[in-house]
């Protein structure tokens, strides 16, 4: 069996570090590996319309943004085949067919989807399209055959609720589909990655994040301005390490090599740590050295996406070449779903056994 990776991201704004930590960098660590037969990431626009169907322009807009930061992080159009969701036509009938396999309440008992509209203050008046969306990324995940998936640690129930429609379909049509894997950042501090707020999560809605594209006095603005330890009100007072986004972020972003580079009084993020821990180190040090590490760490994808920018139209032309690939591979499968349900017709005569 072939290794083929599918993942993707909705196009609601530019992508922010969070996503960087919780799969792009795995994501291009894991095209570069050798160790997969075919790529596909998506640039999800039909499902970032089910919560902005009367912003379409917002989607529309966000499409190239999305596919420069991918182009940014290192995603190799050579290795990679990105493409837009919307124009692969054979997305939208399987996720029809799918939609009979899961009933209502379990869509509603999906953690994701249950987090989602609670953030979005949808209560009573939740679009049909965003309850089934989870079924729409069912589709995306077996179109393409996909046997591993590198997203964030929200994703989870959405694999689990794929995992459950594939067995559901196999069972009744026989063995078609391929159950996927997903594959988590083996770095735990990447796996949630909170707001620079101190919020749980980092989110384009609230507006608490630092984003791929950001300028570096801007990225310094947002990392000074960040919620400490609340109870280290002076240098000198104990601090906590757990639950500090400062020391959260240098856990997903840090390398020993940084020290040596910006803060050679210590070896490494250990000694650090143990000395806020036990008093003497002040919250201004600890950000003006985590500003250091994420200007070091983002300017290399900066000024990738800056070339890009300048090459637009070569841009336009990876996503429509993605794309044609893309609608090929998805259509062949969608072509043996359809004989497994004996619903192809016209095919050696099929309407008249």
């Amino acid at each position: 069996m072939k290794k083929i990776i599918l993942t993707g991201d909705r196009p609601t704004g530019h992508l922010h570090v969070g996503h960087y930590v919780g799969s792009l960098r795995e994501r291009a660590a894991l095209q570069n590996s050798g160790k997969f037969d075919e790529i596909y990431i998506e640039i999800a626009d039909a499902q970032a319309l089910t919560d902005n169907a009367d912003n379409p322009e917002k989607v529309r807009k966000n499409v190239l943004q999305v596919a420069l930061d991918y182009l940014s992080v290192g995603i190799d159009p050579e290795k990679s085949n990105i493409f837009i969701q919307s124009l692969v036509p054979a997305l939208p009938e399987l996720t029809m067919y799918y939609m009979n396999l899961v009933t209502v309440s379990r869509l509603e008992r999906n953690p994701t989807v249950k987090a989602e509209i609670q953030q979005k203050h949808f209560e009573a008046s939740i679009p049909a399209g965003f309850l089934c969306y989870p079924v729409s990324q069912a589709a995306d995940i077996t179109a393409f055959d996909a046997t591993t998936v590198p997203v964030g640690e929200d994703q989870e129930p959405m694999l689990e609720q794929t995992r459950e429609i594939v067995r559901k379909f196999n069972d009744i049509y026989g063995e078609t589909l391929v159950e996927p894997e997903i594959v988590l950042s083996t770095n735990k501090a990447s796996l949630r990655l909170p707001g620079i707020d101190g919020k749980a999560k980092m989110s384009k809605s609230i507006g608490n994040c630092i984003y791929l594209c950001e300028k570096p006095e801007d990225i310094e603005k947002k990392v000074m301005s960040m919620f400490t330890d609340p109870t280290h009100l002076r240098r000198d007072d104990p601090g906590h390490v757990e639950g500090n986004p400062v020391f959260t972020y240098l856990d997903a972003f840090c390398k020993d090599e940084y020290f040596a580079e910006f803060l050679p009084e210590y070896k490494n993020l250990d000694e650090m740590k143990e000395h806020y821990t036990r008093g003497g180190l002040g919250d201004v040090k600890v950000k003006r050295f985590l500003n250091n590490v994420m200007q070091a760490e983002l300017a290399p994808i900066r000024e990738r996406r800056q070339h890009w920018e300048q090459h637009l139209d070569d841009v336009v032309d990876i996503l429509r070449k993605g794309t044609e690939k893309a609608a090929a591979k998805a259509d062949g499968t969608l072509q043996r779903v359809r004989k497994a349900m004996r619903i192809n017709y016209f095919e050696d005569g099929n309407l008249l056994k």
